[in-house]
């Protein structure tokens, strides 16, 4: 990477020279080997963290770094035969790249330099009007929220309006019109709210979009996470500029997260959370209802069997359990980054015996990633649904155990009420700016969201017993009750959920207690080989 202009291009399938994380970051150095390693992903500018620090000390981007913008931005537009501002029109996602895995707390932009006069070029691009508006809506709102921090209940109304209006159920419901139509409101109710216009010219969207990541580096969620898992204050973030690729063109096309691995059990095999017709920040946001992989693997076959053969490839390349986005346009597979995936620690004792075992890594090497892990303590609990009762409702297991509290409905709650007793946050959706109340909570119910929504990721990395997509919740904040089922809970009211069924349960019920044998087996025999003394002296993280 130049230390003049400080981007890369990657996108040629042969990324060079290999980018390096701690100044790229850990999204663009993966994206670079992504390509490398033949996986198809869309072409893409790596900006060094070094600006997000220099940003940081002096309130702006430096002097005459736009023109080097503006230049890398021609390779781009060389690579996709795309312009920005032109026909057919270039468009871009903005995404931090930080050196250290931060899912869901730094900003993310898609669609920028797109204007209501590009829309009636990517129309013609894309024959896809409906794709067309909605990519303007959803920038507009972005734009909004990012850059002027405009409230996401400014938008939440205005769209709750027009879904009333039509007699939609969902935005999908809408037709082409009537999505031009709630675009054009959005951008009424964000200049209502105070927020400054999305500008007309592409470039000046890019540059905003590119300081609205940096910025959000310092938002206070992003603090908090970097204060629970010890990640430098004064690291910064990079920042990957990368070419759209559209989840929401049709039935053939979606968005998806995977993991390589169970991350919850450690089982191998593919775990992936799918949405079609969508772009990626309705899949990882936690606010909507989300499917699991069935209608991947159902409606198109090529593309799971695509990526059953690419996590083999992934773990052997990157020597770890990968969590990956993809979006998959038309009936073609995207890669768009890949990290080191959160795990629970009975998924990392199985995780790590399996990698020795496959000759992916050395004993020597798991034995240093599980040294934060305080194995003497990693147990499974389970309940007997054959003992317990009937459940209440069953939902969506995200991460295993079993939590039994008092409900809490919001995260500033959970935060004072933990300090008397535990306590489990039950909400209708759930954001990475309620990591607080997450961090105090013993477990999470969410009638919406998924799997592999950022905030889930945290609170199973956290060991937080996770259920999730729970369509018989629902919560209602202005008498601070929910229903489950049939049942009516009032804040305080005891719960139990089972983050391995998806079974939830009134009041208290008692657990059966595992722990992976077999596993911590394997691993005191790489101890005494490796390290004398005699029986695994472990940190606890958890």
């Amino acid at each position: 990477m130049s230390r003049a202009d400080h981007i890369a291009f990657i996108g040629d399938r042969h990324s060079k020279p290999p980018l390096a994380a701690d100044d790229a970051g850990i999204k663009a150095a993966s994206l670079a080997r992504l390509d490398r390693l033949g996986l198809r992903v869309p072409p893409a500018l790596a900006l060094s963290a070094a600006l997000s620090q220099d940003y940081s000390s002096r309130g702006a981007l430096p002097p005459g770094f736009s023109v080097h913008v503006a230049s890398s931005l021609r390779q781009l537009e060389s690579a996709t035969g795309f312009r920005l501002g032109g026909q057919p029109p270039l468009l871009l996602s903005v995404r931090s790249s930080p050196g250290a895995s931060m899912p869901g707390m730094l900003e993310t932009l898609l669609n920028v330099g797109l204007t209501e006069e590009g829309v009636h070029h990517l129309i013609k691009r894309s024959g896809n009007p409906w794709l067309a508006w909605d990519c303007y809506r959803r920038l507009v709102r972005a734009f909004a929220e990012a850059v002027d921090h405009v409230d996401p209940g400014v938008f939440d109304r205005v769209t709750a309006q027009h879904l009333t209006r039509n007699g939609a159920a969902t935005l999908h419901d809408l037709d082409p019109m009537s999505m031009r139509d709630l675009a054009r409101d959005s951008a009424k109710a964000a200049r209502e709210a105070g927020a400054v216009p999305l500008p007309d010219d592409p470039f000046q969207q890019v540059m905003r979009a590119v300081e609205a990541v940096i910025a959000s580096w310092h938002t206070p969620r992003a603090r908090e996470y970097r204060r629970i898992w010890g990640i430098a204050e004064n690291a910064g973030t990079g920042v990957v500029v990368q070419t759209m690729v559209f989840g929401n063109g049709g039935v053939r096309s979606g968005s998806g997260v995977g993991f390589t691995r169970n991350p919850a059990t450690g089982d191998d095999e593919l775990y992936v959370d799918f949405l079609s017709n969508a772009q990626g920040d309705e899949l990882v946001s936690g606010r909507e209802p989300v499917r699991d992989a069935a209608i991947l693997r159902d409606a198109l076959p090529a593309i799971w069997a695509e990526l059953e053969h690419a996590r083999s490839r992934l773990e052997r390349e990157f020597g770890d359990m990968q969590d990956f986005e993809f979006t998959v346009e038309d009936g073609r597979l995207f890669f768009l980054q890949t990290r080191v995936g959160k795990r629970t620690p009975w998924a990392a004792t199985r995780i790590a015996v399996d990698l020795v075992r496959g000759g992916i890594v050395d004993a020597r090497t798991a034995l240093q990633r599980l040294a934060p892990y305080d194995l003497s303590a990693v147990v499974r609990r389970s309940i007997d649904a054959s003992t317990a009762g009937e459940p209440v409702a069953r939902a969506v297991a995200a991460g295993p155990g079993v939590a039994t509290g008092g409900v809490v409905f919001d995260a500033e709650r959970a935060r004072r009420l933990s300090a008397s007793g535990p306590v489990v946050l039950v909400q209708a959706d759930i954001a990475t700016d309620d990591l607080g109340g997450i961090a105090a909570s013993t477990g999470v119910l969410i009638a919406a969201g998924g799997r592999t929504a950022h905030p889930i990721v945290v609170a199973r990395q956290l060991g937080k017993v996770c259920v999730v997509a729970c369509a018989a919740l629902h919560v209602d904040t202005s008498s601070h009750t929910c229903t489950i089922g049939s049942k009516v809970f009032r804040e305080g009211d005891v719960i139990t959920i089972d983050g391995g069924s998806g079974l939830i349960f009134e009041g208290r019920v008692d657990a059966r207690v595992e722990r992976p044998d077999d596993a911590l087996e394997a691993i005191e025999s790489w101890r005494r080989q490796h390290i004398s003394g005699g029986a695994i002296q472990w940190r606890q993280s958890f």
